[in-house]
């Protein structure tokens, strides 16, 4: 396994969300220039004592320009992380928000720095930029894929991603991640047709050299968008194959529950809880996940009354650098008991700016969640 590492030789995986970029599609649906920047400044404060707009320090820059992204792998890797995850889609038979990627970290002139894996958001694109109270959900993309679709998908992932040398490896195969394993199901008409597509692509990457796939599980036992699946289920990971699981964010796994605000450390301890559980359900290694907070306001309509009902209407979970700091803690010590290869942590965000979970420097933290990983993974 390459890339940035610590003296407790654990890996750290941040979710990258790549919407702060221009891109076509978007542009069509919102007007010229637009980006979730856009989302991000139109915030404002829901309730009192609520902390929004979240100002980013280093300003709304564009992630698709390489000097931009530049900064970004510099304090990920100064910091400790180790790889960026990001949020990969697929839609209309081709990639969608590819721009910080290919335009930006790939032509980083420090991308050597860190490496990158994918995880396929294979979920519906809904029109959420924002989002009106009982407004009818509206699909801008569909998700679903025909085999011979994710045939020339995996084609593709093999062309220009996983015989990179950035690309992230366990055991010196690549990490490809999937969302939503059920819709995949769904459109594959079973487990048994998904799980021979998935066969074949580990044979594919076998016969262009590669010792094979590494194939993780993005688990939910809870959902928060319109549309999501539930997709914990252990014998599912079984039956097609899986090598690991991991989870993109604790409220997959528990409802929020105290409205406006849930307590962040009440919420670790309920995911502790289901760590423990999946651990003894899953036959794989489970990949355990850091939130860092909560906070989908600003996917609402700000006009709008902020009251309690579905995403993006959702309680906020607040945090400190402080109580990051103990839940570093708290995993180090747990997954450093772990075999070496097995020691991953992933962290939800680097930067979900209009869901509130993000590590990026902004101007009322600044550093001092990137500066509690650096330093409690130095003890």
């Amino acid at each position: 396994m390459s890339s940035t590492r610590n003296r407790h030789n654990i890996q750290l995986a941040a979710f990258y969300f790549p919407d702060y970029h221009c891109d076509e599609r978007m542009e069509k649906e919102h007007g010229p220039g637009w980006t979730e920047w856009d989302v991000v400044q139109a915030a404002r404060s829901r309730f009192p004592g609520h902390r929004q707009p979240k100002v980013p320090l280093w300003g709304y820059g564009d992630e698709s320009e390489p000097e931009v992204m530049a900064k970004k792998i510099a304090a990920a890797a100064d910091h400790g992380i180790g790889t960026f995850l990001f949020d990969w889609y697929w839609y209309g038979e081709k990639p969608f928000l590819e721009g910080a990627l290919k335009r930006g970290f790939l032509n980083a002139p420090n991308r050597h720095r860190m490496t990158y894996a994918l995880m396929w958001a294979n979920h519906p694109w809904r029109n959420m930029h924002p989002h009106g109270w009982n407004e009818p959900v509206r699909t801008l993309l569909e998700s679903d894929v025909s085999p011979r679709s994710f045939d020339r998908l995996c084609g593709i992932l093999l062309e220009e991603h996983l015989q990179r040398p950035e690309y992230w490896t366990i055991c010196g195969k690549p990490f490809f991640s999937i969302y939503d394993i059920p819709r995949l199901c769904e459109n594959f008409g079973g487990i048994p047709p998904l799980r021979k597509a998935l066969d074949q692509f580990r044979a594919r990457a076998e016969r262009v050299g590669l010792a094979g796939l590494h194939l993780n599980l993005t688990s939910r036992g809870e959902t928060i968008l319109p549309g999501e699946r539930k997709s914990n289920a252990p014998e599912l990971v079984e039956e097609l194959g899986f090598d690991s699981v991991t989870s993109y964010i604790w409220i997959h796994h528990m409802p929020l529950c105290d409205f406006p605000r849930s307590d962040y450390r009440q919420l670790r301890t309920r995911y502790l809880a289901y760590w423990d559980r999946a651990e003894r359900e899953y036959s794989v290694p489970y990949y355990p996940n850091i939130m860092t907070a909560w906070d989908a306001s600003p996917r609402t309509v700000q006009s709008d009354r902020f009251l309690h009902g579905e995403y993006p209407y959702d309680p906020v979970v607040e945090n400190t650098p402080e109580q990051f700091a103990e839940t570093l803690r708290l995993f180090r010590d747990r997954i450093a008991l772990r075999p070496e290869e097995q020691r991953i942590i992933t962290l939800n965000a680097w930067n979900e700016w209009t869901e509130g979970s993000y590590l990026e420097p902004d101007s009322e933290c600044q550093y001092r969640y990137l500066e509690a990983i650096r330093e409690i993974f130095a003890e």
